[in-house]
């Protein structure tokens, strides 16, 4: 099970895709606090790029992106433990250490599942380096230690999420719709937002089964909704500032990532995408992103390197 050091692979670069919810309604509170939903789940193009370096003494991670911790507490950090750990127990193996490098494209806190997109690759490529002593399953159940989002980002194809986002639905999705992805320069706290939603208010009456989810591009933006949404916006107006600005400069439906901060809109097509990241005014620090939605079905590449 264990690699052959003479002939090791001593680093891996792996690509760790965003996601967008297209659909995301809160059905109730959970005694254990957490809450059930049903979600349509679907990553995108825009990736960070993780580089596993199998020689290090030690676990560590570092980011290029400031703000991110660069200690245990880094979710990708959490992943890389979790899975030595499990690997002693089940195999009697123990590796020294590995070192963690991130290339972040992915804002944090944008509700892109920036974080628990590096934990399932983390735990992908350790994994595949380590010739696969865990099954998909046994994997899956690692990751939901860490965040919820994993398994569904170990997957990296379309999905209908239910219980708190561990039970998926492989869903088919016809189009790759095109997305202007804007964040405000902000990033949020999820827990902030799940602690101030309360379930009486949510306005939202539509409803979805997976039929409907397997409908093209007019189906799909109607379906959009997003129960966070009104929470998010109260407690951060400027993120619904960036959802009128989308929809005033021409997207076919708009919808907030997640628990935010980020939104993106829908356009016909790229070409629309570019005209309307020049009508909208930039300020602050809004960055746009220019991406598609991920439809194939879920691959990872592993890619050696010196």
């Amino acid at each position: 099970m264990v690699a052959n050091r003479e002939s090791a692979i001593l680093k891996l670069k792996l690509s760790s895709p965003a996601k967008v919810n297209l659909f995301l309604r809160i059905l109730r509170k959970r005694l254990d606090g957490y809450h059930d939903l049903v979600s349509l789940m679907c990553c995108l193009d825009l990736s960070d790029e993780i580089i596993l370096d199998f020689a290090a003494d030690r676990i560590f991670v570092s980011c290029d992106y400031p703000g991110v911790p660069q200690n245990k507490t880094n979710l990708a950090c959490r992943a890389a433990a979790c899975f030595l750990s499990n690997l002693k127990k089940k195999t009697g193996h123990s590796h020294p250490g590995i070192g963690i490098q991130i290339k972040k494209k992915i804002p944090p806190g944008a509700g892109l599942g920036g974080g628990s997109s590096n934990t399932a690759t983390v735990l992908l490529g350790l994994n595949y380096f380590f010739k696969h002593p865990f099954s998909s399953n046994e994997l899956i159940m690692q990751g939901l230690t860490i965040g919820a989002d994993v398994p569904f980002l170990m997957g990296r194809q379309p999905a209908i999420a239910t219980g708190v986002g561990e039970t998926l639905t492989t869903c088919l999705l016809q189009e790759s719709l095109s997305l202007l992805l804007i964040y405000p320069g902000f990033s949020v706290s999820t827990a902030s937002v799940y602690k101030k939603f309360n379930l009486r208010l949510t306005k939202s009456k539509k409803k979805a089964n997976q039929s409907d989810f397997g409908k093209q591009y007019c189906g799909i933006k109607n379906l959009l909704v997003n129960d966070l949404e009104k929470v998010a916006f109260d407690l951060y107006p400027e993120i619904a500032e960036v959802k009128k600005a989308l929809c005033d400069t021409g997207a076919k439906g708009a919808l907030m990532a997640g628990s935010g901060s980020s939104v993106f809109g829908i356009f016909r097509d790229a070409d629309a995408v570019k005209k309307a990241e020049k009508n909208i005014v930039k300020k602050h620090n809004w960055q746009f992103f220019h991406t598609k939605l991920d439809i194939k079905p879920g691959y990872i590449k592993f890619e050696n390197i010196a």
